[in-house]
This record gives C-alpha cells, sequence and structure tokens, in this order.
C-alpha cells in the first residue's frame, strides 16, 4: 500500500532538543576534524538571485561547465554594473551576492569565445579535405548568449548564530538556507582550480591515486562543509576518495577494463558501451571531443563522404576510408587499421577518429560498482593511520586557504587553521555471560572463545555437507568441525551426507548448479530433509551460487544453511563458522550481564521491542533495481541480543519503507506488512505485547528525520491498533549514520581513539539531541565513530542511560567476537537486506514494476539466517 505524507498519523511528532549530556565514563581529550569558523559581520544578509541562461536562439544552456564560465565571464565585463560585488554560483540556476546587487533584475549580453562551441576535428560524412579536421568555420567566432538574473529571497548570516545559542531552529530552514550559501562558495573555490566535484569533495589531477585495475584509479580529495556545532560555526574537512577512469589511451584502458593482453581479444559491445560519453583528446589536433559510439567497421573499411576542395571537381563529394583519409592527411594509422574508430560526432552527423590518437582525459568519475578485488585492493591503499589523517587535513587547510576567498572574506567569515579539541569519554565495556555461567569483561571491544563455551548451544544432528567443486576434503572439514564444536560445547553427529557435485556441472550457470545439487541432496534424504547443510562454495567471496542456493534453502526447502570457503581451516576459522551456525539454528553464543539479570533501565519491567531498520538500494547506475526493505525486530523479552528479520521489495531508491502496515481483507491475518510478523514474533516469544518501542533507523539524512517519525512511526501504530489494541506505545526513536565526515582523534596520542568513546559536546548539533560513539578498536586506519540522532524519546532515558543501551548494543551481535561499529539491530537489518538481494540477482526481469521477494519457509522463518 503506497505511503503519502499526508495521510493522518495518530499524532504530530516533532524532533526533540537536548536536554542534558551523559557523564559516566572515563574522561578523554580529543581533537577533530572541525575547524572553528568566527563570524565578524554577522548582521550580513545574502541575497538569492535566479539566473536563467540562454542561447542567441532562446535555447536553455545546460550543463555546469559552460554556465559557471559565463558567469565567471559576466563578472569580468559588467564588475561595475554589479558594484563590484563577488557572486557564489551553484554553476545551475541560483548565485548569491553579500548585500544587495544595485538592481532587482539584469538582462546581459555576455560574449564567450568558441571553446565551448562545436568541434570537428576528425572526418566526417560532407567533409572537406582541407578542413574536415579544423574547427567548424562558426567555432572561431565569439558567441553570444542572454544572462538573465532575478532577485528571490534574503538569507540571513546570523539565523547561524541564532541556532548556535540553543534557540531552536528546526521550523526555519533560513539557517540551512545560510550554511548552503557557504557550501556553495566551497564547491565555486574548487571548480575555479579546475577540480572535479562530487557534491561537497572536491579531487585534483595531482592527487594521491590508486590503481585497482579494469582501467580504475581511486583518487583522493577532500571533503569540505560548514556545520553548525554546539560551539558555533565550523568547517569540517575530510580526506574522501572517488573512482575515475585512468587516463591515458583508449586501447590500454579498454584492455585493462575487459583484462585482455591483445586488441584483437576486446569484446566491442561492451566496449562501446563501456565508452560511450566519456571524453577524450585526440593527439593529431590536441583537442577534446565526446564519444558516442564506434564506428560499424574497422578504419581501414569505414568509408564516409568527402569534399573535393579544389580541382576539376571542387564541390563534389568522394568516397573514403578514414584509414586512407588519415594517412593522406595527417599519419598512417598502425595497429588500429583493424579496429573500429571512435564516433564523436552527432547521431545524424558521424565523426570518426582512429582509436590509437585518442586518450581518455583525467578526473572522469567511474560510478559502476566495484568488484570484490577492487574494493579490497581501495580499503588495503587508501587506508591512513590517525597521525597520517591529521597531517593531510592540516596540510589542506594550509594549502587551500579557505578564508582568503573574496566572498568569504566580504561576510566577515574567518577560519582557524588548528583542529577543535574537545573532551570524550570511555564509557566501561559491559560484562558479557559465557556458558557454565563465565563472566567476561571485554578489553578495548574484544573478546574470544579461546578455553569458553557458548551460552546456549544447539546440538548439530542430521546435517550434511554439500561441496560445489571446491577443491577439499569435506570429511576432514566435518571431522574439524565435530572437534571444534565439542571445545565449545556444541553436540555435532557425524553428517548423514557428504554430497559432492558432479563434475559435468561445474560449467552450468549457478542456478541450475544448485537446482542439480538440490535434486541430488533428495536422493540422499528420501523422507526428511536434513536439519543443517552445511555448504562449500567454488570460490571465497560474491560467489554466484551464493545468491540462488541460499534462496531455495531459505524460502523453498525450510533448511538452515551455512556457507563456507575454507582456504585454511583454523580452530579460529572453525569458531566463528560455529557462532553463526549455532545463532541460526537458535542458539545463543553469549549475552549481556544486565540481560541475565534482567537488569536493564527502563527496559527490564516494561515490555519492550527493539527494531533495527534499513533500507537497501540497488548499486550505482542501477535505477531500475528494487530497493529491499529489512526490519529485525528483538524477541524473548527482556533480552535484547535475540531478533527476527522481515523484509520486503520496494520501488527503486524509495528511503522510506512502504510495507510496515499492509492491510488486506483477510479474516485470521488483516495485515500483510513487516510490524505484523515482528509483532506477533515478539508477543509468542514473550508473552507480553510490547509498551515501549526502541526504533534504530540506518540510512537517512537529516532532511528525512520528519519523514521518519510522521510517516514510519505512523504506519508502525497503526499495525499495532490492527492487532486489537487502543492504545499506543512509547517510543523512542534513534537514526543512526555511518556516512558522515566528523573524525575523532587522540589530542595526545598516535593510536585510534579507545573502544566505547563518546563525544556530546561541541562538535554535535546546538540544539538537536546527537552524539557521537566510537564503540568499536579501530585497528587498521583511522576509527570512523556512528552519529546517533535522537529524535524522539517518550520513554525517557537520561543521557547516560541511553549511550550505555547503544554502547551494550553493540556488543551483542551473535555472529562476532568485538564490539560492532553500529548497534547490533542496524547490522542485522543490513545483512538480512543484502542476503534477500542475493535472491533476486540472476533472476530475469520480472514484468512487475516491483516483483514481490519471497517469504521465508515456516521452519526458518524465526530464526537469525542473517548471521
Amino acid at each position: 500500500m503506497p505511503i503519502t505524507p499526508e495521510e493522518p498519523g495518530h499524532r504530530d511528532y516533532a524532533i526533540t532538543t537536548r536536554l542534558g549530556v551523559g557523564s559516566t565514563g572515563r574522561r578523554v581529550q580529543l581533537c577533530t576534524n572541525h575547524f572553528n569558523v568566527s563570524v565578524g559581520q554577522p548582521d550580513v544578509v545574502f541575497h538569492q538571485y535566479t539566473v536563467s541562461i540562454t542561447t542567441e536562439d532562446g535555447e536553455n544552456v545546460q550543463g555546469k561547465g559552460i554556465s559557471r564560465k559565463l558567469i565567471d565571464q559576466l563578472y569580468k565585463t559588467y564588475s561595475s554594473d554589479l558594484d563590484g560585488k563577488r557572486l557564489a554560483f551553484d554553476g545551475e540556476k541560483t548565485l548569491y551576492t553579500v548585500g544587495p546587487l544595485p538592481q532587482n533584475e539584469f538582462d546581459f549580453q555576455v560574449i564567450l569565445e568558441g571553446s565551448f562551441s562545436k568541434r570537428d576535428c576528425g572526418v566526417s560524412d560532407g567533409g572537406s579535405a582541407s578542413g574536415a579536421c579544423k574547427k567548424s568555420k562558426h567555432s572561431f567566432l565569439p558567441r553570444s548568449y542572454r544572462v538573465q538574473i532575478h532577485f528571490s529571497a534574503k538569507v540571513p548570516l546570523k539565523s547561524v548564530l541564532v541556532s548556535q545559542r540553543g534557540v531552536d531552529t528546526s521550523s526555519d530552514n533560513s539557517t540551512q538556507d545560510a550554511i548552503r550559501v557557504l557550501d556553495i562558495v566551497l564547491r565555486q573555490q574548487a571548480a575555479e582550480r579546475g577540480c572535479l566535484l562530487v557534491r561537497q569533495a572536491f579531487f585534483h589531477n595531482d592527487m594521491n591515486s590508486v590503481d585497482v585495475g579494469g582501467g580504475v584509479i581511486g583518487i583522493r580529495g577532500f571533503h569540505s562543509s560548514f556545520r553548525p556545532t554546539h560551539e558555533g560555526l565550523s568547517l569540517n574537512i575530510d580526506v574522501s576518495t572517488t573512482m575515475v577512469l585512468k587516463p591515458g589511451p583508449v586501447i590500454e584502458f579498454l584492455k585493462a577494463n575487459q583484462n585482455v593482453e591483445l586488441p584483437r581479444q576486446i569484446d566491442w559491445i561492451k566496449a562501446s558501451k563501456m565508452l560511450k560519453h566519456l571524453r577524450v583528446k585526440a593527439s593529431h589536433r590536441n583537442m577534446e571531443f565526446k564519444i558516442i559510439g564506434l564506428s560499424a567497421k574497422p578504419c581501414n573499411q569505414q568509408l564516409f563522404s568527402m569534399k573535393i576542395k579544389d580541382g576539376e571537381c571542387e564541390g563534389q563529394t568522394k568516397e573514403i576510408t578514414v584509414y586512407e583519409y588519415f594517412k593522406q592527411t595527417y599519419t598512417e594509422p598502425t595497429y588500429s587499421a583493424y579496429l573500429p574508430c571512435l564516433d564523436v560526432g552527432k547521431t545524424d552527423r558521424p565523426n570518426y577518429l582512429p582509436l590509437e590518437f585518442c586518450s581518455l582525459v583525467s578526473l572522469q568519475r567511474y560510478t559502476k560498482p566495484l568488484s570484490v578485488r577492487q574494493r579490497a585492493l581501495l580499503v588495503e591503499k587508501s587506508r591512513q593511520k590517525p597521525l597520517e589523517r591529521i597531517k593531510a587535513l592540516n596540510d589542506a587547510m594550509d594549502t587551500y586557504c579557505y578564508d582568503k576567498d573574496p566572498f568569504l572574506a566580504r561576510s566577515g567569515i574567518a577560519i582557524e587553521k588548528q583542529m577543535t579539541l574537545t573532551e570524550g569519554r570511555v564509557l566501561n565495556p559491559p560484562k558479557l555471560k559465557f556458558g557454565k555461567n563465565e563472566d567476561f569483561l571485554p578489553s578495548n571491544g574484544r573478546w574470544n572463545f579461546n578455553k569458553k563455551m557458548v551460552l546456549e548451544p544447539r546440538a548439530i544432528k542430521n546435517w550434511a555437507i554439500v561441496n560445489f567443486s571446491f577443491p577439499c576434503d569435506s570429511s576432514h572439514i566435518s571431522r574439524e568441525l565435530i572437534s571444534c564444536g565439542m571445545s565449545k560445547g556444541i553436540e555435532i553427529d557425524r553428517p548423514f551426507a557428504l554430497v559432492e557435485e558432479d563434475p559435468q556441472s561445474k560449467n552450468l550457470g549457478a542456478v541450475k548448479r544448485v537446482e542439480k545439487m538440490i535434486a541430488k541432496m533428495k536422493s540422499k534424504f528420501p523422507v526428511d530433509p536434513p536439519h543443517f547443510i552445511l555448504c562449500v562454495l567454488p570460490e571465497r567471496k560474491n560467489s554466484d551460487i551464493y545468491g540462488p542456493w541460499k534462496k531455495v534453502c531459505l524460502t523453498e526447502a525450510g533448511i538452515n544453511t551455512q556457507c563456507i570457503c575454507p582456504i585454511k581451516i583454523t580452530d579460529q576459522y572453525l569458531t566463528n563458522v560455529l557462532l553463526k551456525i549455532n545463532s541460526k539454528l537458535g542458539g545463543i553464543n553469549s549475552l549481556l550481564g544486565v540481560e541475565c539479570s534482567s537488569n536493564i533501565p527502563l527496559i527490564n519491567k516494561i515490555p519492550t521491542l527493539i527494531l533495527g531498520m534499513d533500507v537497501s538500494h540497488g548499486s550505482p547506475g542501477r535505477a531500475d533495481v528494487p530497493s529491499i526493505a529489512a526490519v529485525v525486530g528483538s524477541k524473548n523479552w527482556p533480552l535484547i541480543s535475540r531478533y527476527r528479520a522481515a523484509v520486503r521489495s520496494q520501488s527503486p531508491k524509495l528511503e522510506m519503507i512502504d510495507s510496515l502496515f499492509q492491510p488486506v481483507d483477510d479474516p485470521v491475518n488483516g495485515d500483510n506488512g513487516i510490524m505484523n510478523e515482528l509483532f506477533v514474533e515478539f508477543f509468542k516469544t514473550s508473552k507480553r505485547k510490547p509498551k515501549q518501542i526502541i526504533i534504530f533507523r540506518d540510512g537517512v539524512s537529516e532532511s528525512q528525520f520528519n519523514q521518519v517519525l510522521n510517516i514510519e512511526v505512523d504506519q508502525i501504530i497503526k499495525a499495532y491498533q490492527r492487532l486489537g489494541e487502543t492504545d499506543v506505545p512509547k517510543f523512542t526513536v534513534i537514526v543512526a549514520q555511518k556516512r558522515h565526515h566528523t573524525k575523532l582523534f587522540q589530542a595526545k596520542g598516535h593510536e585510534n581513539v579507545p573502544a566505547g568513546t563518546v563525544v556530546d559536546t561541541k562538535i554535535v548539533h546546538p540544539t538537536n539531541y546527537d552524539f557521537y560513539m566510537c564503540a568499536h578498536a579501530g585497528i587498521i586506519g583511522t576509527s570512523k565513530p556512528a552519529h546517533y540522532h535522537v529524535l524522539l524519546d517518550e520513554i525517557g532515558f537520561s543521557p547516560d542511560e541511553l549511550q550505555n543501551l547503544i554502547h551494550s548494543l553493540s556488543y551483542v551481535n551473535q555472529r562476532s567476537t568485538t564490539a560492532t561499529s553500529i548497534v547490533a539491530p542496524v547490522r542485522y537489518a543490513h545483512l538480512a537486506a543484502a542476503q534477500f538481494a542475493q535472491f533476486t540477482k540472476f533472476e530475469d526481469a520480472s514484468e512487475e514494476k516491483v516483483p514481490e521477494l519471497p517469504r521465508l519457509h515456516e521452519r526458518v522463518e524465526s530464526n537469525m539466517f542473517f548471521c
């Protein structure tokens, strides 16, 4: 059922404000990548103007590049008409000034040299022998544009200062508008330096790069944005990485991209798709072009019509190959004579260039998803230790001189050169409970199962091993697993069957291979299916078998399954595998000490449901792939370590979950939504209905906070009342963000901040209730804290109670022996969504707009299959 914000809700929720700060924990001095900003002229008012740019023919001008060039030329030409005021232009339709321009409306004629005019430098139908590789004749002439400027609004800078004084401005957009103006200035600075802009990050040609293979490199740049904080306005700068195509000869790029050694091995259909819309520089004329495709024939066979310039046949046309033309006019193509040409013309007027004369220009973004190997290489080569990152950020502040910008200077903006110092607190880790009633206190967010037993083991009986052609001894794996299980208190019988894939199946598609393996399994288990299957995959990470196998087992056969690819079988490896298996079979590996003693503040006495919510979207460039919404809900109250997941598909890129409440005309089950499943599971396992609900929501930006409160919470209330309840539970709603750019560093240390570090002063929002927490121990690179925003707290946690609860929830992930960087319910929701996304990876596109996901089999639907 589609949800619209206009639907009436039971309550109108407003985002809560900060009521106080925490006090527990050991104090620690920190510095952050925020640089304090002072405002010397608080009464400054930015004036916003709408910009319209058209050609002489009245056509709208598209493209930020030419638009910025025109506004720059406009300022140079008409500076006196503008009273000398500097312009901050967003590259599209809006510009800002400090104070008003002399008039509310302007209509300028701007003359731009022909650098953006049509270039014709290859060979094209209807060209001439002497002119086919020049700019078209009008291109040398300056071109005239019409630029109209209309006043539209005032944006007072002091709105930022009002929010700093603790005045709630959540219902007023002026604070965000003022910050948007300042951020536009940062983007304009970077554009003037010729940088690649990606939102608020910029990237230079000369910056460090990481070659990840496939013709793709990662380049390091900087994110920079202004943020309102409790201590005032700050400039947040962070190291950022984006992927670009490796500049250089096109033919070398294609060989790397397709992982082939020779040009004749290139798949030209793939190449055409890859090259479309990319920019190249032609060496024979030193000009840039945009590729629209490839020629239908090789260079030495591709004909075009060329006008004869002189002689008796002047004005007539003749057919000539691209190869012959370049041989006569420039240089004879060599290896590319037998390869297709690049088409850099228009659909109705092709313009061909031999491949060997073309090179990809720099700073062209690569937006396709990286392979597992590429991602691993990027992470390995781009990580920075804390001191390295601090040096890079300080160097950036010295190099880019942000506050020297004339627009910012005129606004009275001054930026400190030193990082902001702040105080943090290191929370005490929660005590964990293992088997044999053993208590353990983790150290720096880590623990292990050496000489420990799981708290509630589940025996593994009636099970099997299937092997998809991985070169290993399945019987050896079973013996080692049984031995390891014995040391952890898990009783494991010998497997009922070891099923090896038929050799002839290895070359089939993933779905067919799974079908054949399932058929072979059924012959081994003619009556009842196995209770559990250990599946040995043919390759590590991203195996094509994974999705189809999980789908069949979890949705059709109702069999718990664990996939492995054992490169090296060690006790640690098998222990990690057993922790996952035990969780999936309903066991418990460890609990918080306060869970065992039913002593969690505000939760132990009142039935409380904890939800983790996430939406997973298709990879970049795949706008047609449905998004996957996953919600996990706690069960067995007063425990907070056990969860059930419910997963649905929804429209691509839709961030709000639209399937929380789905009423249907069914006398037995009147709701087909996610929350109905989780409410029923909570009641079955807790024998009570929840009176309090704590929501952890992942993946939403600040602009969507109100939608979480007034759309998603409203749907949860409707699902609750559909079960016959008339009251409404109390809600605490928290957004967990990992996609931010704040980093924490020890002020007097070289290592990452300790596990359990929390910051709720200075760099937090001036009025909203938020804090940063680094629950995990950063071993490699620089730790990134989670940013928690408390949108609503009807339950009434104190700051210390809430921070300690969130910290504790980072220790309950049943598949981990470290504190996680984000609370377990959010991590579980992400894992559940990712696993369901694999189900549809190899299926044919459905005619349905949003195909419905299969439901879990009743035998596994309540299990933690996502562990």
